[in-house]
């Protein structure tokens, strides 16, 4: 596909320094004042200030300038203004006024990982050894931004700006509530769900597997037990693992891992989800703040701030 990857995403809070703070903690490498990189995917998190928390940008990687002469086009006949130079693309969506800039760039080419041996019935990966899950050490470093969440008061419009506008495809679908994008073979890279008022659910950043899932989430908890949110768990769509944390400003931020990969469009067969499975195949029982954070009324009325 044209589009090929999720770059970076600027996010705006009220206290940009308290949350630069935080993603440090996350484990994301801090390579200028409120700018973030990945072990793999470089610079992917800008912080700027904003009066209440919000998605402010982001940014998707294309193979050419042919692919951002159709997608101007495609915006065109969606009714959105374009602005263009010689290697980008950049529009506002209209429901959420997030700016989505289109990119020229190379595609993301992440180095393999050895395969985490696991004994099962009848079956003995790892003979006369310890996991090597439970003797690592080091810090837990993401390896690439995944994916994001937003919340729409047109869910509608907005994935139509993404599939329709952008060349985003659909993946899968909950009724009523969200839609699953992807601009990469990751299942899904934007998620647009519905909410009665646009604000940024969360951002999902990749760890090698459900060790540092765990290893990662509970470093964060250990001197601040309120930035959990809900984990650890499996979605049944995208069937990643998942440990969701609450940044300062609200933002929750997931590490997850084994997301399914889609290489070959014809043999993915798209689904629509019903019921609990939507949002998880196992875990701890959804918290109610997940659906609506506790922010939620203060961003609707314009009174949140940093906390």
């Amino acid at each position: 596909m044209p589009l090929h990857r999720l770059s970076s995403i600027t996010i705006g809070v009220p206290d940009v320094a308290e949350v630069a703070a935080y993603y440090a903690d996350f484990g994301l490498e801090q390579v200028a004042p409120s700018r973030f990189a990945t072990q793999d995917g470089g610079e992917q998190l800008r912080l700027e200030y904003a009066p209440s928390r919000r998605l402010l940008g982001v940014e998707i990687g294309v193979d050419d300038a042919d692919d951002l002469d159709k997608v101007a086009s495609s915006l065109e006949k969606f009714g959105v203004q374009a602005e263009r130079s010689a290697d980008a693309l950049s529009a506002v969506e209209p429901v959420t006024g997030v700016r989505a800039t289109l990119r020229v760039a190379q595609h993301l080419i992440q180095p393999s990982t050895p395969a985490t041996p696991y004994n099962g019935p009848g079956r003995v990966d790892r003979p006369n050894g310890r996991a090597p899950g439970i003797q690592r050490e080091y810090r837990v470093r993401p390896r690439k931004l995944g994916h994001i969440v937003i919340g729409s008061t047109d869910e509608e419009a907005t994935r139509g700006f993404f599939t329709d506008g952008l060349g985003f495809k659909v993946t899968d679908q909950v009724p009523g509530l969200a839609a699953f994008l992807r601009c990469s073979n990751d299942h899904h890279n934007v998620l647009v769900q519905s909410a009665p008022v646009s604000f940024l659910h969360h951002s999902a950043w990749e760890v090698d597997d459900i060790d540092e899932v765990g290893r990662g989430a509970m470093a964060m908890l250990e001197d601040h037990p309120e930035r959990h949110v809900w984990g650890l768990g499996r979605h049944h769509i995208g069937s990643n693992f998942f440990w969701y944390l609450r940044d300062p400003a609200g933002n929750f931020s997931e590490y997850y891992s084994d997301l399914d990969e889609i290489i070959d469009d014809q043999l993915w067969k798209p689904e629509t989800v019903h019921g609990a499975r939507g949002l998880f195949n196992w875990g701890p029982p959804l918290p109610p703040s997940f659906l609506h954070p506790e922010d939620l009324a203060a961003l609707m009325t314009g009174t949140h701030s940093a906390g």
